[in-house]
């Protein structure tokens, strides 16, 4: 699927069944996301992900940042966060996002890829510290990339080819029956950065 070009209808679900995907286009100009990557690249206190696997510590090389309304725990791959305050640069993301969705949202994890070697295996994001069938609002910046769905069930995907600047929303049932992916790649060579917009439940 080609999301270059911001759909008449951003309400139309992508995914067949069993979840909710609206793809609602740019969001930002390409000078707004230009100038959004820069800084996050420079000012976010970045710091590798960790995981722990069968009780072995793992050092990714891609690097993350926890930020919320409050100093939030959020525990995934076995390993606790603690929420950073909100920049205000990611506060004026994160109200533009709730403009454009009509949703609301209390935390954002910052994923950076540093080129194409760099991605994220299928996985959900089911959590017990987010809300329950909430929203997820994916905000791209930097390098192009193909993002991906699989059912777990069916096997069924659905395909996305995600630009700088571009908003895509999972909500509903979509953690509990589907997969996503960010499928490594030896043809893009510069960085992204991806912010998932979310709500911790407490």
């Amino acid at each position: 699927m080609d999301l270059f070009t911001t759909p008449d209808n951003e309400k139309h679900n992508y995914l067949p069944y069993n979840g909710t995907v609206h793809f609602y286009g740019f969001l930002l100009s390409t000078e707004e996301a230009a100038f959004y990557f820069d800084h996050l690249l420079h000012h976010i206190e970045w710091k590798n992900d960790e995981a722990i696997i069968f009780g072995k510590k793992i050092i990714t090389k891609r690097k993350v940042a926890w930020y919320g309304s409050h100093p939030f725990l959020y525990t995934y791959s076995n390993v606790t966060r603690f929420a950073l305050p909100w920049t205000p640069e990611l506060i004026e993301l994160k109200t533009r996002i709730e403009h454009a969705t009509g949703e609301t949202y209390n935390s954002c994890l910052l994923n950076l890829y540093h080129d194409g070697n760099e991605g994220m295996a299928w996985h959900s994001d089911g959590e017990k510290d987010l809300k329950k069938n909430g929203a997820i609002a994916s905000l791209s910046l930097g390098a192009t990339r193909k993002f991906a769905f699989k059912h777990k069930s069916t096997q069924e995907k659905v395909d996305f080819t995600l630009a700088s600047g571009h908003l895509l929303v999972m909500k509903d049932e979509t953690q509990t029956f589907w997969l996503h992916r960010l499928p490594p790649t030896k043809i893009v060579h510069h960085p992204r950065i991806n912010l998932t917009f979310r709500t911790i439940d407490k």
